[in-house]
């Protein structure tokens, strides 16, 4: 009898699983309260970070000891062990990183992950990063499936009603993600090679259609130099553009590289060949590319080059103007803004050359 039982009662079940699940399946969608989901990306380079995560409210209740136990602390459900805070509501919050991050100073491979935070009393803390990122919060975690733990410092902050994870302090290769919350903050930097995955990036993609064209090649290069990175691989890819499209810009891009190299010599005769069959579009942004870097004598030696071949362009004639003036000549800025004038420019240039005028009492 006690045989027969048991195969018949977990055939019920079964069933009674079954038509939960078509229940389940076929109620509406509504609004998710009182903790609604929510998501946030912010792009590093070309790498990107997201978080998703459910937005708990303050309303009013002790958060720190209370809501959010400090230490780690036994969740009395699941794997029955000390666990972190789930850092937010519901099921894991979930950090995903699109390349290998390093994350408060530790390498994290690309991919998801659950995060989870720790606060004690002092405001010392810890993140944690779990790969169980599918869990529902923190009740079945389990140390062994960190990825990542590492120390942080929470601040103290302005009171933020809502949970609410938002980058800061961004520059080139990093970000800051923090978590706010009532009046705590809790921060993680965030890391990334950006040169390098640019650089590893660019090698994938001239494999493919990029690797047919030119501007593909040159733009690579023209990254390489720009962030004065794997110089010695910018220099083939910006000879493989040439091979196929010798022009001012590739040529400028080959010198600068050469240049950066420590072939002075090799690069002003390229940047020589370069300026021989350059437009007036191109020496006017070259010019301006010196007059960026504060090298005035070279690009006004560049603008009077321009005036040279285009001198019915009353443009060129303003942007010479405008290197003598950023140099401090007076006199040579009001003679050639007052050439332009006279050769009823477009109103763009016409405006630039009146309030160069102005500012030196000449109209």
């Amino acid at each position: 009898m006690r045989k027969l039982f048991t195969p018949v009662l977990i055939g019920m079940l079964a069933l009674v699983s079954a038509y939960t699940d078509v229940l389940s399946q076929g109620t509406i969608t509504t609004p998710r309260n009182p903790s609604p989901a929510a998501s946030v990306s912010q792009s590093v380079g070309i790498s990107t970070v997201s978080v998703a995560y459910s937005r708990p409210s303050v309303k009013g209740r002790e958060i720190w000891g209370k809501i959010v136990p400090y230490g780690w602390t036994v969740q009395g459900f699941g794997a029955q062990r000390e666990a972190p805070w789930r850092a937010g509501a519901n099921e894991n919050t979930v950090i995903e990183f699109s390349h290998d991050a390093n994350v408060q100073g530790k390498t994290v491979p690309a991919g998801s992950y659950g995060l989870f935070f720790v606060i004690n009393e002092d405001n010392s803390g810890e993140v944690v990063l779990s790969k169980d990122y599918r869990a529902w919060g923190s009740f079945w975690y389990d140390p062994d499936r960190d990825q990542l733990r590492a120390p942080i410092t929470v601040r103290e902050n302005s009171m933020t009603e809502l949970l609410t994870y938002e980058f800061i302090n961004m520059d080139k290769t990093s970000a800051e993600l923090v978590l706010n919350w009532e009046k705590k903050q809790f921060p993680v930097k965030i890391t990334f090679a950006v040169d390098d995955i640019v650089m590893a990036n660019a090698r994938e993609e001239l494999k493919n259609t990029r690797g047919f064209t030119s501007q593909g090649y040159a733009s690579a290069a023209n990254y390489a130099l720009q962030n004065k990175t794997n110089l010695e691989e910018g220099l083939r890819w910006i000879d493989q553009a040439i091979a196929t499209s010798r022009s001012f810009a590739t040529l400028n891009t080959k010198a600068g590289i050469l240049t950066a190299m420590g072939k002075e010599e090799e690069g002003k005769k390229l940047i020589d060949e370069a300026l021989s069959i350059a437009t007036e579009i191109e020496l006017n942004n070259y010019g301006y590319q010196l007059l960026g870097q504060g090298n005035h004598d070279e690009a006004i030696r560049i603008l009077t080059m321009n005036t040279t071949r285009y001198p019915k362009s009353a443009n060129v004639w303003d942007s010479l103007g405008e290197a003598y003036a950023l140099k401090g000549d007076e006199k040579n800025a009001i003679k050639n803004f007052k050439k332009s004038l006279s050769m009823n420019p477009t109103e763009n240039v016409r405006l630039n050359s009146e309030k160069y005028l102005k500012q030196f009492g000449a109209l």
